[in-house]
């Protein structure tokens, strides 16, 4: 399949003539292939966002009722599609397809549906004044939003940012993973079979380096929304500082599973093995770090290696897949490097620490579950983000120890608790420097609920309301009811 990029209403292919092609990484065959962007293209796509802005005929607060209906419209068009956008994310990222055809592209949907919902009801306050005045504020979109997503849940993210930002009434331009761009542009085709007005909706494929930072620096765009890691936020804020662009980044994680003895202990397991290994363990919220109540390490460790064992390794389009394949080369590496280190600083592999070695999966970036004993939790695989198929397992004794352990990390987006005591559950979800906090639960996002991380974890929030007002400015207006009014120069 070969795609153009969709800007200004129009497909168009790269300025430069240039294409990447989009390879699945679970046997190295071409998905796709699409154009690869340059700065000159990011120009083309916010000038048509800017004029779609300052025309009005979209960003006033007049037109909401009509972004609502365009934003149902886009949710239907994605459910009636769900098969055929679950196999494009699976074949292009290497996820399984029953994690994108059960979960990722009805959650898309479901976002697009909420923020249609809520667009009609962007409202403002009144201000009590004692003065005989009336003031009161209005919520008002911000203009030309910059979008980059990472290939781990290439539509489902780009849904969390494209809903709440359309329904307040901006512009945007959004540049998907150059390893996942196809969904994003089988979104575009959607908004323009729905008649979504011209420039509205842009999306321009290509690299980090070029098409992203170009992107980025835009004097014309004014805010950025980024997911991904860390170490690319921190870069984008920096480039973002010399035009004071308003940001939100939703940055990398390493969250601590906290399982208490008093757990139900098959609900528990299987609720860790979801956060541990889920698309790979190729997840900001993956938690790659388990905390184990000394009273149950026996049984836990032994149940949840058991359950380890059975994960199935496989292609991505086979619905037995459990595991599926890693994004790239590098990212392989990387996740070896990390168990060598791992290894290196004492810690003790209970099992994988290995590619498969199925003939059946060779073609593929694959890695086996991996989990660790025995680490310090200092070392560089509880502290550094792998995402890759790669846990600690670590004893604690009482709260306080796994409170501790658990807020040992520059991340805080994510984590849970496994306790049937929900006194003791709400205890160390006031005391978890986490942004989110499951309750015998793992990995759960509702689109009504907000979703973002403390510390280095980013800034900002995506879903709920909280979202949408990020995507919104406050203006004051202030009347004055006095008739005879004193002012300082007359």
């Amino acid at each position: 399949m070969d795609y153009e990029m969709y800007i200004g209403g129009k497909w168009a292919p790269s300025a430069n003539g240039r294409q990447m092609e989009i390879i699945c990484p679970a046997d190295g065959e071409v998905v796709a292939v699409v154009p690869d962007a340059d700065r000159e293209d990011i120009q083309l796509a916010v000038s048509a966002a800017r004029a779609a802005f300052d025309a009005d005929d979209w960003s006033s607060h007049l037109h909401a009722p009509s972004r609502a209906r365009l934003l149902r419209k886009v949710a239907e068009a994605i459910r009636e599609d769900v098969d055929r956008l679950a196999e494009l994310e699976s074949l292009s990222s290497g996820k399984p397809i029953i994690e994108t055809s059960v979960i990722d592209i009805h959650l898309a949907a479901d976002c697009f549906e909420y923020y249609a919902d809520l667009a009609a009801h962007i409202g403002g306050r009144q201000v009590p004044l004692a003065q005989q005045a009336l003031d009161f504020t209005l919520r008002e979109p911000i203009g030309v939003i910059g979008m980059i997503v990472p290939f781990n849940f290439p539509l489902l993210l780009a849904a969390f940012k494209v809903a709440p930002a359309l329904a307040a009434g901006n512009t945007v331009v959004l540049k998907p993973s150059e390893y996942t761009p196809i969904t994003a542009l089988e979104l575009a085709k959607a908004f323009e079979r729905l008649g979504v007005p011209a420039g509205v909706f842009n999306v321009v494929t290509g690299y980090g380096k070029t098409a992203g930072e170009a992107l980025v620096t835009h004097d014309a765009v004014d805010k950025i929304s980024f997911t991904g890691a860390t170490a690319t936020g921190r870069r984008i804020m920096e480039l973002g500082a010399k035009t004071l662009k308003k940001i939100t980044l939703e940055l990398g994680g390493k969250g601590p599973n906290i399982v208490f003895a008093d757990c139900d202990l098959s609900q528990a397991v299987s609720g860790v093995l979801t956060g541990a290994f889920m698309n790979q363990g190729e997840v900001c919220i993956a938690g790659a770090r388990i905390l184990v109540e000394r009273a149950i390490w026996d049984d836990f460790l032994t149940a949840f290696l058991e359950r380890t064992a059975k994960l199935k390794i496989g292609h991505p389009l086979s619905w037995d897949t459990n595991v599926g394949s890693l994004i790239s080369q590098q990212q392989l590496e990387k996740v070896e490097y990390y168990v060598r280190r791992g290894i290196e600083q004492g810690g003790r592999v209970l099992c994988g620490g290995k590619r498969p070695d199925s003939p059946e999966v060779a073609g593929g970036f694959f890695y086996e579950p991996t989990v660790f004993v025995d680490v310090s939790p200092d070392a560089d695989i509880c502290q550094e983000e792998i995402f890759g198929p790669v846990v600690v397992v670590m004893p604690f004794a009482g709260e306080e120890e796994a409170v501790a352990l658990a807020n040992q990390s520059q991340y805080g987006l994510a984590g849970g608790v496994w306790t049937t005591d929900i006194k003791k559950g709400l205890r160390m979800a006031r005391r978890l420097k986490l942004g989110t906090v499951w309750v015998n639960n793992y990995s759960l996002l509702r689109v009504e609920a907000p979703f973002g991380g403390y510390r280095q974890s980013g800034m900002g929030r995506e879903l709920g309301v909280e979202a949408l007002f990020d995507y919104t400015q406050v203006k004051n207006v202030y009347v004055e009811l006095e008739d005879e009014i004193l002012y300082l120069y007359e």
